[in-house]
Parts: C-alpha cells; sequence; structure tokens
C-alpha cells in the first residue's frame, strides 16, 4: 500500500478525473479488498463475485474520500468496502429474511470470527451458541435461513455423463437408494471412504439433512461440515473415475 501522503496525493488527481489515477490507487489497494472479502467466504457466493463488489466499494472510498479530513484511508475505505457486499449479500438473496433473524445470523458470523481468531480453529456450534447464551437450535436456525436457496436441477454428483441432481434424489422412492447407487457402481466406492466422510455423505444424501443440522450433530461448524462434503464428493469422483 501507498504511504499516506502519497496515497491522498493520487486521491485527489483520481477526484479530479484521472481514470489512471484512480487504477493506480486500486492496483495498490487489491490487498485490502481481498483481506476483506475473506471474511465473507462460504456463505454461498463465489470469491471472484464478492472480490468484484468489493473492488466497487473501494472506487466508491476514492470518489468520496474528504481530502481536508485528517484521517488515513484505509479507515475510511474498510468499512464502504465491507457496506458494498453486506448490500450485495442482502439484496442478492430471493428468500426474504426476517430482520431479527438477519441480525442474529450477522451476531453468529461476528462471534464466529472472533472465537476462531482465539481458538486457533473453526467454532463449534455449541461454543457460538454459549458465547452468545442462546439454544444451539437457534444458531442454526440463523445460519440456515441465511443459506441461498439449492435448485432442483443442481448437480449433486456428476459420473462423466451421468448426473445426479437434487430433482433425481427427491424422485427416489424409500427402499430405492442402494439400487440407484448400486447401478452407478458407487456402493463400493462409498465403502471406501474415510468415516467420516462416509458419514456426512450417509447424513446428507440418504437423510437429507441440511449441513447446518449436520454440524449441529456432529459437534462441528457448518464450514467444516461444507468441506467434508466437498472432499467427499472429490473423492467419490476420482474413485469412479480410477475403478
Amino acid at each position: 500500500m501507498l504511504e499516506d501522503a502519497e496515497l491522498k496525493e493520487w486521491i485527489k488527481r483520481a477526484q479530479a478525473g484521472d481514470k489512471q489515477a484512480k487504477e493506480y490507487i486500486l492496483e495498490h489497494n487489491v490487498n485490502l479488498v481481498r483481506s476483506i472479502v475473506h471474511r465473507f467466504l462460504n456463505r454461498g457466493y463465489e470469491w471472484d463475485d464478492l472480490f468484484q463488489i468489493g473492488c466497487i466499494g473501494l472506487m466508491k472510498a476514492i470518489e468520496r474520500f474528504d481530502l481536508n479530513f485528517n484521517v488515513k484511508f484505509s479507515t475510511y475505505a474498510v468499512p464502504m468496502v465491507i457496506g458494498e457486499i453486506r448490500r450485495f449479500i442482502r439484496d442478492d438473496n430471493p428468500t426474504k429474511v426476517s430482520r431479527p433473524v438477519k441480525e442474529l445470523a450477522y451476531r453468529v458470523y461476528r462471534t464466529q470470527e472472533r472465537l476462531q481468531s482465539l481458538l486457533g480453529r473453526e467454532p463449534t456450534i455449541h461454543e457460538v451458541a454459549k458465547e452468545l447464551a442462546l439454544a444451539p437450535q437457534e444458531i442454526v436456525s440463523a445460519l440456515e435461513a441465511m443459506q441461498p436457496p439449492a435448485s432442483l436441477f443442481e448437480q449433486a454428483y456428476h459420473d462423466d455423463g451421468d448426473p445426479i441432481s437434487r430433482l433425481d434424489q427427491i424422485a427416489q422412492c424409500d427402499g430405492q437408494d442402494n439400487a440407484y447407487f448400486e447401478k452407478l457402481a458407487l456402493r463400493e466406492v462409498l465403502s471406501r471412504l474415510p468415516p467420516k466422510e462416509r458419514y456426512v455423505i450417509h447424513l446428507r444424501f440418504f437423510e437429507d439433512k441440511t449441513q447446518a443440522e449436520i454440524a449441529n450433530m456432529i459437534g462441528l461448524s457448518q464450514v467444516q461440515v461444507s468441506r467434508i462434503e466437498k472432499q467427499a464428493l472429490r473423492l467419490i469422483r476420482d474413485l469412479m473415475q480410477t475403478s
């Protein structure tokens, strides 16, 4: 990042209409945006999308920064970038969530970030609930409410020409799951998964549990469950390709 005095000179030029100056400031403050974007990962949005939104917030900060005040540009820019990303997430969600639930979800996110810094790992649902003096069910409900809806046509698994969508899973009648997976040669593959990955896959696709429900059941965070699920699906794909 640029020194404060030099940066303000570039901002002055940018506010006067110098596009190259604006690009120069963006280039030298891109790590500021990156660090903020990492706070909003694992909420159903791609990193690149959040990064672009963060850059829009940085550009607004450049345009609106008052050079007459004795304030560092980064001090002003950080809340601008955060606000832009939060507005994007809020307005992009087609599911209407009540304000109290949204506020609780944001409290949970902030508490998760703080506990992660203190513990050096992802906090469990029970640890977050204890910190906020709430029932674990309230934490799970708030997090689940903020999750983006999944399409029925979204692929839950793909085996080179024979994809399984969520609609396929819903269409399966009780008792047919084993036959369905046997047809795809997945029975043996599933048995070769590590116990934790196999258990999460069983809960997700055989018992139709959400990631938040699984997290509450096994004492992990929703982020950790999501990582385990993705790892398991990668292992299934790799094993199917080599079998």
